[in-house]
């Protein structure tokens, strides 16, 4: 049912007159179908866009002007967001069809002001143009609402910028925040305090192959693959079902393990993982920034002839550095996205092997490779898998805080090579 329906509009002005209670009895608002196994936090959000659109019966309290979108990696903490935030600009609560849900959903509301860090956090200068521009009163809509991403990136000057703007908020804005956790090295406790929290659940299988099928048409029997090894990530889901070089990669990495046979492939290993994670960035990266740097060129004048055209290009050269700068920091944060993700399916091969060795019933996160499981289980046994999964996590932290990451690598290699180093 579209937003020119005579029905729907019929159904928007009885909004108004019949009690909350008969509301949330309606299907959830078009805009929340992608919003994927998160049945309590539509209902929060639809029950918060009818406090905000004054509907009968929804109590006031309902509606904040700051949200925190929390859950694990892949649950869909930014489409939540967009989904509220085209729900709260749309005239009829998120019917999908309009241009208010259409324009935000696809990013270029002029309302709406995202952000997402390009490279490895938002810094504060970024963080004061948004504040600036989320002060001002909306152009077409309801609200003006800044939607943060990634919010756990804040750099600590980004964060007192925007905890300034959220203590004491114009009228008619609207502050939705995403991030891993309410855990302060994720979100300062100062602006955690001043959100309302929305905690999201990592989806079922049965739920992510269902959007892969309606939404991408995706065969049903890929789609249950790939939502069976997905770990609850929904854009990893799509990924795998849709491109084979990354099932060729997920199959590479779960090799891994199996392939330490000597102290040689220890670092060939190692070797191959890096150049592989550095190669992948670089092809994101190459041509999204030689086009970026080129618009850029263009815009600044480059290869003008007429008068003043020498200087002028003298002029542009601390612009064109600044792009180039940023676009490092964005290649180094896709080198470390893609490290991320070979390091989680290999956190993933040990957690099987642990909860295969201790005789548990949970569903594995790999069970295509069940026999492998069972190999690793009978040589390792928990103990051992345990300490496996503890030197891969341990290298993610070090990636994080910045180690080399080739060095990072080999020592988690050695580990599952030879088990951790004891002490005299």
């Amino acid at each position: 049912m579209s937003a020119a329906d005579p029905s729907f509009l019929e159904v928007s002005s009885l909004s108004s007159t019949i009690g909350f209670a008969e509301l949330t009895r309606r299907p959830p608002a078009a805009v929340f179908d992608d919003v994927i196994g998160q049945q309590a936090a539509i209902e929060e959000l639809t029950l918060a866009v009818a406090a905000a659109r004054g509907e009968a019966g929804a109590p006031a309290a309902a509606m904040t002007h700051a949200w925190l979108f929390t859950g694990p990696p892949g649950s869909g903490r930014s489409i939540a967001a967009r989904a509220f935030a085209a729900a709260l600009e749309c005239e009829y609560g998120g019917c999908g069809q309009c241009n208010h849900c259409r324009t935000v959903l696809s990013g270029t509301h002029g309302d709406v002001r995202t952000v997402i860090p390009e490279g490895l956090s938002i810094s504060t200068g970024e963080m004061r143009e948004v504040v600036q521009l989320a002060s001002r009163r909306p152009a077409t809509a309801r609200f003006q609402i800044v939607l943060i991403e990634d919010a756990d990136r804040l750099t600590e000057g980004a964060s007192n910028a925007l905890l300034k703007v959220v203590e004491e908020p114009p009228p008619n804005t609207v502050f939705l925040l995403c991030a891993p956790s309410t855990h302060p090295d994720d979100v300062s406790v100062t602006i955690r305090s001043r959100c309302r929290v929305l905690a999201l659940r990592t989806p079922s299988p049965a739920s992510i192959a269902e959007v892969l099928v309606r939404r991408d048409g995706i065969d049903p029997e890929m789609a249950q693959w790939a939502a069976s090894v997905c770990a609850g990530h929904v854009g990893r889901a799509r990924r795998l079902a849709t491109d084979e070089q990354a099932r060729e990669e997920r199959r590479r990495i779960l090799a891994v393990p199996a392939a330490l046979r000597t102290m040689s492939d220890v670092f060939a290993e190692a070797g191959e993982l890096w150049a592989s994670a550095s190669g992948e960035a670089s092809t994101m990266s190459e041509r999204r920034d030689s086009a970026e740097l080129e618009e850029l060129k263009t815009a600044l004048g480059a290869g003008g002839t007429g008068k003043g055209a020498v200087g002028a290009a003298r002029g542009t050269a601390g612009v064109v550095k600044q792009l180039e700068r940023r676009q490092k920091s964005r290649a180094t944060r896709t080198q470390r996205d893609v490290l991320d993700r070979a390091l989680g399916d290999l956190s993933g091969f040990y957690r099987d092997v642990i909860a295969h060795s201790l005789g548990s019933t949970a569903p594995l996160m790999n069970p295509d490779i069940a026999a492998e499981i069972e190999v690793a289980s009978s040589r390792l046994g928990s103990v051992g898998a345990l300490q496996r999964l503890d030197a891969v996590l341990a290298c993610r932290e070090a990636i994080a805080v910045n180690v080399k990451p080739q060095i990072a690598l080999e020592a988690m290699m050695m580990t599952l090579f030879a088990g951790p180093v004891r002490s005299a």
